[in-house]
């Protein structure tokens, strides 16, 4: 199925467009929500680094399976003349911008790549809501960029305070040990 053969010149059939051939982005939404839930499950199991690493690339997984989906509940495909796909692929790929960011997370502190890549996912849903023509994507960015900050402000506190970053045991010394720093205690450093 395509959509109308005339030239789409109207900024708002443009975006209908592309909200139809997406179906508003929830293929992308359910399979990412799908593969940082289960990154998230196996976190705990896995040494930090080999962790941090299942967060990062676990978009390898989503991704095709992103447009799989796409293809399946899009009710059309977009128009080869609408002007808002450079717009729309240009959005997609902008986070691939920040992901240094995620690489300087690694290397500093492994522990903090999900909370960098959620901070890249709350800026990157923003502009999804005036393209999807849905608050939906304000909403998600806020409650990523919510969550992340708890998360991450929720670790500092814990290791000031003289507890593990991983294993929820007390360290027994504040400020935590150099392995600490490094994203794991010395139970995560013998796995």
């Amino acid at each position: 199925m395509t959509s109308t053969a005339l030239p789409i010149t109207d900024l708002t059939r443009a975006r209908h467009d592309i909200v139809t051939s997406s179906a508003g982005g929830a293929p992308f939404l359910i399979c990412f929500g799908a593969t940082i839930a289960l990154a998230g499950l196996v976190w705990p199991l896995l040494p930090v680094k080999i962790a941090a690493l299942v967060v990062m690339f676990q978009g390898n997984l989503a991704l095709p399976a992103a447009f799989w989906l796409e293809r399946r509940m899009g009710w059309t495909t977009m128009a080869a003349d609408n002007p808002l796909k450079s717009l729309s692929i240009q959005l997609a790929m902008s986070q691939i911008v920040a992901f240094p960011a995620v690489i300087v997370a690694y290397a500093l502190s492994p522990a903090a790549v999900p909370v960098t890549l959620a901070a890249i996912a709350g800026g990157h849903f923003l502009p999804y809501s005036w393209l999807q023509r849905t608050p939906v994507y304000i909403a998600l960015a806020i409650a990523v960029s919510a969550g992340a900050s708890r998360s991450r402000s929720r670790l500092v506190w814990r290791r000031r305070h003289g507890f593990c970053c991983s294993c929820r045991r007390a360290t027994g010394s504040a400020p935590p040990r150099p392995i600490e720093r490094r994203g794991g205690c010395a139970s995560m450093a013998r796995r």
